[in-house]
């Protein structure tokens, strides 16, 4: 990279797109106990999605279906992988409690991470690992 820095970024949103082969289960874990919020959401013969919000990030469910298109109109054909997802919270054991009633499996207790943060590994219904962090603030105890 030459010259001064760089200038203002031409990204606006980073969205996430999950695929999923049961969207019904994957919406009740990511809006019902998650809570994150739907702000779009469609149905075609093609396929259906929906995206939800979370601070300047978004989360987009897409079936199968939808996934195979939009590879195949982007790329053509199926190359989409997986990812983790991590959300930051404010009580971990509140909200990994809640996953798990939504159907999460723990995939191992919280820990105190090397780099100041306390984690917790879950993996969602649909196979998605899910890490919920908190990042301790001045005050707070160590545990």
């Amino acid at each position: 990279m030459t010259g001064g820095p760089p200038g203002p970024a031409p990204i606006h949103e980073l969205r996430i797109a999950l695929t999923v082969d049961d969207i019904d289960t994957a919406l009740h874990f990511y809006h019902h106990a998650l809570g994150l919020p739907v702000v779009q959401q469609w149905s075609t013969p093609e396929g259906q999605g929906y995206i939800l919000a979370f601070g300047s990030t978004t989360l987009e469910l897409i079936d199968r279906a939808q996934a195979e298109l939009i590879d195949h109109i982007e790329v053509g054909q199926r190359v989409a992988g997986s990812v983790r997802l991590a959300f930051e919270v404010q009580d971990i054991e509140e909200v990994r409690q809640r996953l798990r009633e939504a159907g999460a499996r723990s995939l191992a207790d919280p820990v105190h991470t090397p780099w100041g943060h306390d984690n917790a590994r879950l993996q969602a219904p649909d196979g998605m690992q899910i890490t919920l962090y908190r990042v301790p603030k001045d005050g707070d105890d160590k545990k």
